[in-house]
């Protein structure tokens, strides 16, 4: 019988006996196993070895995930860094001419209507292309004239050239009241007096006081003889001041429901108002680029007045007890102190466009205006709350008009520093009258 095994072949004679076949079949079957033995020990360390490569393999995948993590993170850091903050947010573009802005009480949210009649609700931001359109609307037939924003900022009120008013809830942007026709004549001022009265005057210089609650108005009065053009109220919502294109002011006893007064004729239309120093001054601004002053006990003639230059100023918003802020045709605002009367400087310009309308943020860091550019610009006037000027002394002074911020005139830094040789920067303060008058 012959039996194979690796590398040896084996006769054996099977007559020789059983007990030497059993005990050559033991040594080969141990042999045979000694051999699988060694070739399996030859074979491990190959497994082995490629079970380290593997080991490699996947470790090498973890750092270089590992990597690929920290360098996206590193990324997203660097993408932080270059988020580019402004001094002010970026200027907004519309598509037609806007008539009237107002801030949110609470939120950085600005609305704007346009002579479209649109409007739009808008929320701002310094950071880079931070400005984003909330909603619009585009209930009004004609242009938008005057907006404002409830003392909780839910509710938007509009007026319009189309003689209608307009209350829109702010969160969805929804049209839930509307007054089609408020006024016989297109309504050209608002001015909302607590969370249930509001006061409107038209072109025809009609004055109307309405309650919501009643959902009508309970005072009319027409003492003017043309335009409405602003209204003011005093802190204990009692007394209603107006101004007018006819060049007067008039004074209203809302409380009483009656008319108290008439001031003199001034030159000009008479543009707009703002109570200050307290409440015992009142200033009124006109389109010869005059201020008037007023005291709040004698509303009949002027206490004193001074020239801003500029030509007509057509709009005013106090920043401070002392200071205002006058937007003027030229295109130019001005901050301007009252008493001592005196030209502080130059906030800001539309460059030869008239300003039809600037508003204060709620906090009073920003100063927004809108003119015939058919954009609404920021401007950074906090610095102008630091501002005190006490000196009552008479001086003249002629030269460049004093940049109150790095977007205003003067700037070398801006766009503005290449006007200055056609002049644009040139503006010249004019001889600055300064009044001890109480």
């Amino acid at each position: 019988m012959i039996f194979p095994f690796p590398e040896i072949t084996f006769s054996v004679d099977l007559n020789d006996g059983s007990d030497i076949f059993e005990n050559r079949a033991a040594l080969w079957e141990s042999d045979w196993l000694h051999a699988e033995k060694i070739s399996k020990r030859r074979l491990r360390p190959e497994s082995g070895l490629r079970e380290g490569q593997n080991m490699q393999e996947s470790s090498s995948v973890c750092e270089a995930g590992q990597e690929a993590a920290l360098a996206n993170e590193d990324h997203s850091g660097e993408e932080v860094k270059e988020a580019r903050v402004r001094e002010t947010p970026e200027d907004i573009t519309f598509d037609a001419i806007v008539n009237t802005i107002a801030f949110h009480p609470t939120q950085d949210v600005i609305a704007a209507g346009d002579v479209d009649g649109d409007v739009y609700v808008i929320s701002y931001s310094c950071e880079e292309s931070g400005n984003q359109e909330l909603w619009s609307s585009g209930h009004h037939l004609k242009s938008c004239r005057q907006l404002a924003f409830t003392s909780t900022g839910q509710e938007l009120f509009t007026v319009s050239k189309d003689k209608s008013i307009h209350i829109l809830n702010v969160e969805r942007g929804k049209l839930v009241t509307k007054i089609p026709k408020a006024h016989s004549a297109a309504i050209n001022s608002l001015k909302l007096i607590d969370e249930n009265l509001f006061a409107t005057g038209d072109d025809d210089g009609l004055l109307k006081v309405w309650d919501l609650r009643k959902e009508t108005s309970f005072m009319e009065m027409k003492n003017h003889d043309d335009y409405i053009s602003d209204i003011e109220i005093d802190r204990n919502k009692k007394i209603l001041l107006t101004t007018s294109g006819d060049g007067t002011m008039c004074v209203f006893n809302i409380k009483r429901r009656r008319f108290d007064l008439q001031s003199e004729f001034q030159d000009g239309d008479l543009t707009s108002l703002a109570v200050m120093k307290r409440g015992s001054k009142v200033v009124c601004s006109s389109t010869e680029g005059m201020i008037y002053l007023f005291n709040w006990d004698g509303f009949g003639a002027t206490s004193d007045r001074f020239l801003v230059p500029g030509e007509s100023i057509d709009c005013v918003v106090p920043i401070t007890d002392s200071i205002v802020c006058a937007a003027s045709m030229d295109g130019v605002i001005r901050a301007v102190n009252i008493l001592p009367n005196r030209v502080i400087g130059s906030v800001g310009q539309h460059i030869g466009e008239p300003v039809e309308q600037i508003a204060k943020s709620r906090e009073g860091r920003f100063l927004a205006s809108c003119a015939h550019d058919q954009k609404v610009k920021f401007w950074d006037i906090s610095d102008l709350h630091g501002v005190v000027i006490d000196d009552y002394r008479r001086r003249k002074k002629r030269g460049k008009l004093k940049s109150l911020s790095r977007k205003a005139f003067g700037c070398g830094s801006d766009f503005f520093a290449d006007l200055k040789e056609g002049g644009e920067g040139a503006e010249e303060e004019g001889e600055e009258k300064d009044s001890e008058s109480d």
